[in-house]
């Protein structure tokens, strides 16, 4: 499963990969953006900066920034690194392989196997996809979620929002409880 940190690393590089060519962030703003606790965020950035994933300035104009292209980073590396492998049992790890305690035979361990396949197509995804795809995807979702509102508001015979808002109160009292 995915750690909170790895999580808010992923949040915090999709946020900077909508930024302007050269422009910073402040981790304020990432923070009150995605909804991020700062202080866990701040540690986080540190992490990715010391993996060559974030650029920071310190001082005025500064701030973070990507340190590469968004489309040059992985998401499977990105969460290799912050929570480790992929694998969701040590057995199943390509690279921190540790045999179970309780395991007589590795070899012939149903689980271990069926482990080994959610780690191979969790990386198959995972390697695949980019910061800058993932942000696109949220880009695309915003889209679709201003057309989904003017398909409504077409349906509602272009009310303005104080019309919808009357309109969604008077149907909230009619419903029977």
């Amino acid at each position: 499963m995915l750690t909170a940190k790895g999580k808010y690393s992923l949040k915090a590089l999709a946020y900077l990969a909508t930024l302007e060519p050269g422009e910073r962030s402040q981790a304020i703003d990432i923070a009150e953006a995605k909804n991020i606790p700062k202080k866990f965020l701040d540690a986080i950035l540190g992490d990715l900066r010391n993996a060559g994933m974030v650029y920071s300035r310190k001082g005025p104009g500064g701030g973070y920034m990507l340190a590469r292209a968004a489309s040059s980073i992985k998401l499977g590396k990105v969460i290799r690194m912050i929570d480790g492998p992929l694998a969701p049992l040590a057995c199943a790890s390509r690279t921190a392989y540790r045999p179970c305690r309780d395991c007589a035979d590795v070899k012939s361990c149903a689980v271990r196997a069926v482990m080994a396949q959610v780690r191979d197509a969790m990386a198959a995804v995972l390697d695949r996809i980019t910061v800058a795809d993932m942000a696109a995807r949220r880009r695309g979702n915003a889209a679709i979620s201003r057309r989904a509102g003017q398909k409504r508001n077409r349906q509602m015979g272009g009310a303005d929002q104080g019309q919808r808002r009357q309109r969604g109160v008077m149907a909230k009292r009619r419903q029977p409880d």
